[in-house]
């Protein structure tokens, strides 16, 4: 199919069903879908319990079955009704749609492909388009751009907790010993980072007076040293907000939908968009 190419009638009807969350049975479609996403991992779940599937194996597998037709006529229905099929098969949803949906077939040919059902769980992302959640978008970009402008500063700070965790790690395992079970500067390292994050499993712990303390210590430590990356980042974050314009207040704010782009499936277009803005191709035929 020619990217130039426009969809037919009927391609057309089925792109803005399957495509698109603004429409009424767009959106009729994705709750379908999502109920069904929902119902495929339960089904996963109660096979993974071995004496629920002992007792009710054929009834899951038939389910199992159906719900495995449905993704595949659906995963076709998305390809046929795009004009770049590839931009959809190589994206995100795309890829993890091929893989939520193979598992089953394949499972004649490899055993034990079935654990791979466990990927339609990713399918349940889809209820960002459902909730029309694509409006947060801009505040998730300023987000990953504060924590990449911090990111040299957490470097450094988790540098110096490691040489910290090994320094303490050091001195218990001089203090405290076999007995206690430290019984090598690794092991004393990793109670050190598990005590310093405040996890703290239990497995090991210090018995001697001089241990004790340190390990005082450390869980104090623990509870500044959880603030210290955080703070970094709210900071960016809020330098971040400062330097970014307020749409809203200044009179130019615009709405973003959920239209897919008939050709690319980019979605998040402005309301008052004619083109997308991926590849530029006419958004309404």
């Amino acid at each position: 199919m020619k990217e130039d190419e426009k969809l037919s009638p009927w391609k057309h009807k089925i792109h803005e069903i399957i495509y698109e969350a603004d429409t009424p049975m767009g959106k009729l479609f994705d709750i379908i879908l999502f109920i069904i996403i929902i119902f495929s991992v339960i089904l996963i779940m109660l096979e993974s319990v071995k004496a629920i599937d002992a007792e009710y194996h054929e009834i899951l597998f038939v389910l199992e079955w159906i719900v495995t037709i449905f993704f595949t006529i659906e995963y076709i229905a998305r390809i046929i009704s795009i004009r770049k099929p590839s931009a959809y098969i190589f994206s995100f949803y795309g890829i993890i749609d091929f893989l939520s949906t193979i598992p089953l077939y394949i499972s004649y040919i490899f055993a034990g492909s079935q654990v791979l059902l466990a990927v339609r769980a990713f399918r349940l992302l889809r209820v960002f388009r459902i909730l029309k959640l694509a409006r947060f978008l801009g505040e998730a970009s300023q987000l990953k751009r504060a924590l990449r402008a911090s990111r040299a500063k957490i470097t450094v700070f988790l540098f110096a907790v490691l040489i910290a965790s090994v320094m303490m790690g050091t001195l218990m395992y001089l203090i405290e010993g076999d007995e206690a079970g430290f019984t090598s500067i690794p092991t004393s390292i990793y109670w050190t980072i598990v005590t310093l994050t405040t996890v703290g499993y239990g497995d090991i712990a210090p018995i001697t007076p001089q241990g004790q303390a340190i390990a005082t210590i450390i869980m104090l430590l623990g509870y500044g040293i959880i603030a210290v990356p955080t703070g970094m980042v709210t900071a960016e974050f809020s330098k971040q907000n400062k330097d970014t314009p307020d749409l809203k207040t200044s009179g130019s704010y615009v709405h973003i939908n959920t239209q897919s782009c008939p050709t690319c499936s980019k979605e998040g277009h402005r309301d008052d968009a004619t083109h997308c803005y991926n590849c530029g191709s006419i958004l309404n035929e």
